[in-house]
């Protein structure tokens, strides 16, 4: 999955699109989520490295991570 080039980032979890001007909130385990897509990571890297990071479950990360990279999709942040 490869996000958009123009996506905009804080470290705080606010994620804007100047494209469309729209603008969004991650928690800390979205931040994570998408600093490690970026990152060019695969699913399983992201989970095993959530996993460590936040102390959940490989199982309730998994299906974050898929409800995740789905709205990156649903919300045209990706190419």
């Amino acid at each position: 999955m490869v996000l958009k080039k123009n996506i905009a980032v804080s470290d705080s979890g606010f994620l804007f699109n100047p494209a469309t001007g729209d603008s969004y909130s991650l928690n800390e385990t979205g931040i994570a989520f998408l600093r490690l897509i970026q990152n060019g990571q695969s699913d399983d890297q992201i989970i095993a490295q959530v996993a460590a990071e936040f102390d959940i479950d490989a199982i309730t990360i998994e299906k974050d991570l898929s409800d995740f990279k789905s709205n990156l999709v649903r919300f045209k942040l990706t190419e």
